[in-house]
């Protein structure tokens, strides 16, 4: 028995610690919690925050419960204190990636949000302190950024207070604080080009590296962009000489396009003709064609004629053999092919199409024009 005092204190203090537990309820005054996250480009952008209702007080919001620039809230240790851009705990904003926000960089990361309010012009603060309740100590210095924007009335009122995204692009999105009848719209954009090498340049380390399709991927997309190109040249050798790409005529093809794109036509021309051998018969025609439209005629007519001797017969063949002679002016033999591929014809739009060939032909024309 002479235990029990210490058994009955060690009680109550377990007692006492579990009352120190809040259970969980809804946040204060109603106000609802809530988060928002888009994609922008290849930056995640999210936004946690807590939504005040309007509760019948239109026309008391804007200048009234939300007050203009800046005040004296009467507690926490700032006279300063812009709106906190929702209610209870700071307003959230989280960056992947850099960003700008109206044109000004603001580094990745996560920033408690503010807004000095004006009716014709808003000040919106991006704060490092992003884990304080409210904007009782809002304190300047660790501002990351500030920008100016105007608000905009809105036709319909907003009861609950939201965050939405709009007018996206591929490399922008307009972020927009919406309530009652007022929005606060600002435009965050993303480089998309630097974030896109950096991405390819992190997973080409990982496992996706180890098939020759990534490396191929991410130096077309150079390509496409006309950037980065000798690094993407780089990566062509990885694509062409590792996990099976020496045999693959994407591969190479990529490559000479690099080659291209860098004024190495000559290389270009070579590699080009190396791939040949590994291209299935429509990547071979798809090239010839790629060739008529850089109005290289003879080159066009030598990959048709190399395609048909591989794959006689075929209506793609004997199509290419028809624009190739059409290219070079001698259109008879291009009409002599024309006329061997009309009864091959997969579907009617092909047929439709080899009868406007053969029509141009017979006039004197270039079928491929």
């Amino acid at each position: 028995m002479k235990y029990l005092p210490f058994f009955l204190f060690a009680m109550l203090f377990q007692v006492m610690a579990i009352a120190q537990i809040p259970l969980t309820t809804v946040p204060s005054g109603g106000n609802k919690k809530a988060a928002v996250s888009e994609r922008v480009g290849l930056t995640d952008v999210s936004i946690h925050y807590d939504r005040p209702g309007v509760k019948g007080r239109e026309g008391k919001i804007w200048g009234q419960l939300v007050h203009t620039g800046y005040t004296d809230q009467g507690f926490g240790n700032t006279k300063a204190a812009p709106w906190r851009a929702g209610a209870n705990e700071n307003t959230v904003f989280e960056f992947s990636t850099d960003v700008q926000v109206e044109g000004q960089p603001l580094a990745a990361g996560r920033y408690g949000f503010f807004i000095a309010y004006g009716p014709e012009e808003c000040t919106l603060i991006f704060s490092k302190n992003s884990s304080s309740w409210g904007s009782y100590y809002y304190n300047p210095t660790e501002d990351a950024l500030r920008v100016k924007v105007k608000p905009k009335p809105l036709q319909e009122s907003v009861e609950w207070l939201k965050y939405e995204f709009s007018n996206q692009t591929a490399n922008s999105a307009v972020v927009s604080l919406q309530w009652e009848k007022l929005a606060i719209p600002f435009r965050i954009e993303t480089d998309l080009i630097k974030e896109q090498i950096a991405s390819f340049r992190r997973e080409l380390r990982t496992e996706k590296g180890f098939i020759w399709q990534s490396w191929d991927q991410a130096a077309a997309w150079c390509v496409q962009q006309n950037v980065n190109l000798e690094e993407a040249l780089l990566w062509t050798d990885s694509s062409t000489h590792n996990f099976g790409g020496d045999k693959s005529f994407t591969a190479w093809s990529t490559r000479a396009q690099v080659l291209n794109k860098l004024g190495r036509n000559a290389e270009s021309a070579a590699v080009m003709k190396q791939a040949l051998p590994f291209g299935t018969m429509n990547e071979v025609h798809q090239y010839g064609r790629q060739l008529l439209n850089l109005k290289y005629y003879k080159e066009a007519f030598e990959v048709f004629k190399g395609n048909y001797e591989k794959y006689p017969g075929q209506f793609t063949t004997l199509m290419g053999m028809t624009r190739g002679y059409s290219a070079m002016g001698d259109y008879k033999n291009a009409l002599k092919y024309a006329n061997m591929a009309l009864p091959l014809a997969p579907d009617n739009n092909n047929k439709n199409s080899v009868l406007t060939i053969i029509d141009k032909l017979k006039a004197g024309k270039d079928g491929n024009n």
